[in-house]
């Protein structure tokens, strides 16, 4: 792994729970993490209850558009935490691959988008804690 850590995040869409984990990893590591996200059939935009879900705690992925998921993204990454993608993400030995079983927030309101939201929440503070030095989360 590079003195930087790199972490991709993969779901089908790339418009709601994988956006969710890069934005928590992204704020929470405060930069110290190199993150992606890509989806294996991207939406055409961000999950409007996962934006509104991630405003309530200070977060903004409004702005946020789902990729497709490339090859390249994958090789480029240390980390590769797949939430519902089924065999669609390329394996690559040497690299460390996580499934996260989490529901599917689409088509879901605010209210069902919430507790998935805050499963993510605590999952990315794990995956920081296991990926960052004692020395470099305690500055």
């Amino acid at each position: 792994m590079s003195t930087r850590p790199r972490v991709l995040f993969v779901c089908v869409h790339n418009a709601g729970r994988s956006q969710m984990a890069a934005a928590f990893l992204t704020h929470l590591s405060e930069g110290r993490v190199e993150v992606r996200s890509a989806g294996s059939e991207p939406a055409d935009q961000a999950n409007p209850a996962a934006v509104q879900a991630m405003a309530e705690v200070g977060i903004d992925i409004a702005a946020e558009k789902p990729k497709i998921l490339t090859d390249q993204a994958v090789r480029a990454s240390d980390v590769v935490i797949t939430m519902g993608c089924g065999d669609t993400c390329p394996f690559y030995p040497g690299k460390r691959y996580e499934d996260w079983v989490l529901d599917d927030p689409a088509g879901r309101g605010v209210d069902a988008v919430r507790p998935i939201r805050d499963e993510i929440r605590r999952r990315v503070e794990t995956l920081i804690a296991e990926l960052l030095p004692v020395t470099e989360v305690t500055r």
